[in-house]
């Protein structure tokens, strides 16, 4: 399936373009990103909702002080352990101890050269992808002698300061990325999905060619996959080579887009890379859905990986503006799935005043029934200087309840946030950049890949090293939903591999769920009102008196903080009724509830009964209150539950509320 722009949609996008690029054009205060001024170790930085934790250098011997953007030097991806990081690099890769965000230090560095130098571990395991003809199996840095290597190294790494190689397997086109696959209940095997994209080399294996797609088993237009016993890591081997891009109905291996939609791209420029489907670039698997979403070229694929060695594809798309589909993300319940568009190949100025915001931007798809429906583009919004290197790249999910959100690096147009939980409308919500790495020339820099592990953001920087991050408060981040995030712990972060992220019932998410309908409120009131109050739409109090009783209307959402009724409380299949620090000088009566119910913090001179909420993802929270009468609880689905804050409960606490005080 190809998407199509309309012309006049077009000429819309560049009008806006120049209209927001265009000094004077609007009244709010200039980008502190633009005109940042350059330098290796000193360029400037601006920051908006993020704040810089700490920076690391890379460590001597890995970088080129004449030349800090030698791509020999490059740093890459990276990958986590607990409290340990991992970052990738085109001459090995260097181990970080991340306990302390704010101070990380480095444990050691693996001179081992190859190329790309992607990771990523599974238990004591780490995965590094190697493409260039220069690496050598061991590790050795003359590349004149020695056995060329182009594959998957695998390293023990039960001694995170002391890796051994103790696997490396051979392939056909080396490893530009590589990815992890799991299989829920096979703890014995992980698999890994290899994306070759280099020319077929002629050394080794023997069944390496460079066959058309209609000559015997070309060695394109495949994936490879690898299999790895965790208990014998030696015997990793391929056991298949799924041929992804097949047409169903010829057969033919180069089914899917073989040559660009138009002679040259929309920008009226050469087409770099052209989008021309005979590998994958980036293949992100999400074990728990059974679910991929492959970056392979030409097109975007959607794959089952129910079975992990024998992939199936879904679906596919492809886009008129996109010169290169490098990687994907999938939302944390398998509804979207974005795409990146490395236009320019990583190494090129695209993100100019003049470039369309379609062009090296994120595609974002809605799946439906197990298809992609386009919904929108996403591109920085904030033009880069044209000697910075700028496209969109690497990122991942951040963990927050109830949204979809991602931090995503975009070379040396730095980091952004984007919310993309409105798929058709994404924004941006924080950033982070710096200055040129030369401020004469164009110089390769800038961030790899941004990546949220544990609470905080980490930034693999090309030229630079390695910088932290930490998320501040905002009006499209709150602190509770902040909180949220950093609840949720995972063993392993690794690139192109997502884990099923779940919330623990917190007063941080309960908080959280409020934060987010407050941002919706169709009614606020602060001040005092005489008199009852009818609540329809989404009604807001912050700090306000109600002199006499609420009633809230079914569909309709309450939310009170700080605030104070002196009447009864009555609601009856309300969408959501939120009370926090708020004093009640009667009764509540709320049944029926269909999407949130918090009753937190507050002081209620009466009854209090919750009935029949049906609240699917969100219990019903009722913590830290001091209620003077009965306290019952009684169909609500899930229970009510306290989240640790016991209630001061005078009367009988009774129902599905018999243990909450």
């Amino acid at each position: 399936m190809a998407l199509t722009v309309r012309k006049g949609v077009v000429a819309t996008a560049a009008a806006l373009l120049v209209l927001a690029f265009t000094p004077g054009a609007a009244a709010a205060d200039p980008d502190p990103r633009i005109g940042l001024g350059g330098g290796w170790l000193d360029a400037e930085e601006a920051a908006s909702n993020l704040e810089h934790l700490a920076h690391v250098d890379k460590p001597a011997g890995n970088f080129d002080p004449a030349n800090p953007s030698n791509f020999s030097y490059v740093a890459s991806d990276l990958a986590f352990k607990g409290d340990v990081a991992f970052m990738g690099g085109y001459n090995g890769f260097t181990v970080l101890d991340v306990a302390n965000p704010s101070a990380p230090s480095i444990l050691t560095t693996v001179v081992c050269p190859g190329g790309q130098g992607d990771v990523s571990v599974y238990g004591n395991l780490l995965f590094m992808s190697v493409e260039e003809t220069r690496g050598r199996v061991d590790c050795g840095t003359n590349p004149a002698v020695g056995t060329r290597f182009q594959g998957v190294r695998v390293f023990d790494i039960s001694n995170v300061s002391n890796p051994q190689q103790v696997a490396a397997v051979q392939l056909c086109r080396g490893s530009h990325t590589h990815s992890l696959v799991t299989k829920p209940g096979d703890n014995d095997n992980v698999y890994v999905y290899v994306s070759g994209t280099a020319g077929v080399r002629n050394d080794m294996p023997a069944s390496c060619n460079n066959n058309p797609a209609s000559g015997v088993d070309p060695s394109r237009w495949r994936i490879d996959v690898i299999k790895v016993p965790v208990a014998n890591p030696a015997a990793a081997a391929v056991v298949s080579g799924p041929r992804l891009f097949t047409n169903p109905e010829t057969g033919a291996v180069d089914g899917l887009q073989n040559a660009p939609q138009t002679p040259r791209h929309p920008s009226g420029s050469n087409w770099s890379p052209s989008p021309v489907t005979d590998a994958c670039h980036d293949i992100t698997s999400y074990p728990a859905l059974g679910l991929a979403a492959g970056a392979c070229e030409g097109n975007g694929i959607l794959i089952d990986i129910s079975d992990p060695a024998n992939p199936k594809r879904l679906d596919e798309v492809a886009d008129p503006n996109f010169a290169y589909w490098h990687s994907a993300t999938i939302n944390n319940d398998g509804t979207k799935v974005i795409f990146t568009d490395e236009w320019g190949g990583g190494t090129g100025a695209r993100c100019r005043d003049t470039d369309l915001p379609e062009w090296g931007a994120n595609a974002i798809f809605d799946i439906v029934d197990g298809k992609m429906q386009f919904r929108s583009y996403y591109k920085l919004p904030v033009p880069q200087a044209l000697v910075e290197n700028c496209v969109a790249h690497n990122g991942s999910l951040l963990p927050v309840p109830g949204r979809d959100i991602l931090v995503q690096a975009w070379y040396q147009g730095g980091i952004s946030l984007m919310d993309f939980t409105d798929s058709a409308h994404p924004k941006e919500i924080a950033f982070f950049d710096r200055g040129p790495v030369s401020p004469t020339a164009l110089s390769l820099g800038g961030f790899w890949s941004a990546y949220w592990h544990n609470g905080q953001i980490y930034g693999s920087e090309i030229a630079r090293g390695f910088d932290t991050f930490g998320l501040k408060p905002s009006a499209d981040l709150s602190a509770a939903e902040i909180e949220a995030a950093r609840e949720v712990q995972v063993v392993e972060t690794n690139p192109q591999h997502q884990e099923k992220f779940s919330w623990a019932a917190s007063r941080a998410t309960a908080r959280a769920k409020f934060d987010q309908l407050a941002r919706t409120c169709t009614t606020t009131i602060t001040g005092t009102r005489n008199g009852g109050l009818v609540v329809d739409g989404v009604t807001c109090l912050d700090g306000a008196t109600v002199r006499g009783a609420v009633t809230v209307r079914p569909g309709a959402s309450l939310l009170a903080i700080d605030s104070s009724f002196s009447g009864a409380v009555s609601s009856a299949n309300a969408a959501a009724v939120h009370l926090y620090n708020t004093s009640v000088s009667g009764a509540i009566s709320v049944s029926g509830t269909t999407g949130s119910l918090a009753v937190v913090d507050s002081t209620i001179r009466g009854a209090v009964s919750l009935s029949g909420a049906n609240t699917p993802g969100f219990a019903t929270v009722v913590a830290g209150n001091q209620v003077s009468g009965v306290l019952s609880c009684s169909g609500n689905t899930p229970a009510p539950i306290n989240v640790g804050a016991a209630n001061e409960v005078r009367g009988l606490a009774a129902g599905q509320c018999a243990a909450l005080d």
